[in-house]
Order: C-alpha cells, then sequence, then structure tokens
C-alpha cells in the first residue's frame, strides 16, 4: 500500500492512520479481512504486567476479527482498504 499521508504520533507509541476504524485487508495472512484497531509497537512475550514504557520497536497494524475474537499484527505494508 503506498502512503500519501503523514502518520501522526497520537501518544503512548500510537499512531494515525487514515484507515483506522476500517475494514482492511491483510495480504500476508492469506487476504484476511479484519477492522483495523490501531498502529503501535508490538509487545513480544507472554508478560501481562502492564507496560510502564513504549518498546523501542517500529509499529504494526493490530486487527480484529470483524465479528470479534482475538486480535492479530501484521506489517504496515500488507493493508489495505476493503471493497
Amino acid at each position: 500500500m503506498k502512503t500519501t499521508w503523514q502518520p501522526q504520533a497520537l501518544g503512548l507509541g500510537h499512531w494515525s492512520h487514515p484507515l483506522l476504524g476500517q475494514r482492511v485487508v491483510d495480504h500476508a495472512n492469506n487476504d484476511r479481512i479484519g477492522v483495523l484497531r490501531a498502529l503501535a509497537p508490538d509487545v513480544k512475550g507472554t508478560d501481562l504486567r502492564p507496560v510502564l514504557r513504549v518498546p523501542d520497536t517500529p509499529p504494526v497494524a493490530w486487527l480484529s476479527p470483524e465479528g470479534g475474537g482475538v486480535e492479530w499484527t501484521t506489517g504496515l505494508d500488507t493493508i489495505e482498504a476493503a471493497q
């Protein structure tokens, strides 16, 4: 997906994106469709304690299934608006 927008920091490691809250196709995961919930760093591991500082990693797209369920992450360059 080519970007013509300029991302803006929203705080706590989150970034703006024109498709936030919209249905998107995730081409990296068999064209799975989900709702773009956030652009934020991926937190690795199973530590469930609160994150006290923003991880120093690039943001990824956080997607949720349309009907609810477990979120997943994918690269920013693998999503586009669903038709």
